[in-house]
């Protein structure tokens, strides 16, 4: 998160169970603020934007990976096939 950054205030409007979710992310002090919250949320969606951008760049560079590609994946992550 970058912390130098002017800010700017402004008015949204939410549903009501993400309002809550801010709120209570403030209350168990993973947030500082509702605002900080939401902050972090874009952060992470932009993160997640730039790499889904770069895996894109390198399945085009490389291709998609075979089944079994996927498979020694799974397995090298611990995760079920």
């Amino acid at each position: 998160m970058i912390m130098s950054m002017t800010r700017e205030k402004i008015a949204i409007t939410l549903p009501e169970e993400q309002v809550a979710a801010a709120r209570q992310a403030v209350a168990d002090g993973r947030a500082a603020s509702v605002s900080a919250y939401i902050s972090q949320a874009l952060g992470r969606r932009d993160a997640d934007e730039d790499l889904a951008a770069a895996i894109a760049e390198i399945y085009a560079e490389a291709g998609q990976p075979s089944r079994a590609d996927r498979a020694w994946a799974r397995r090298a992550l611990g995760l079920e096939p």
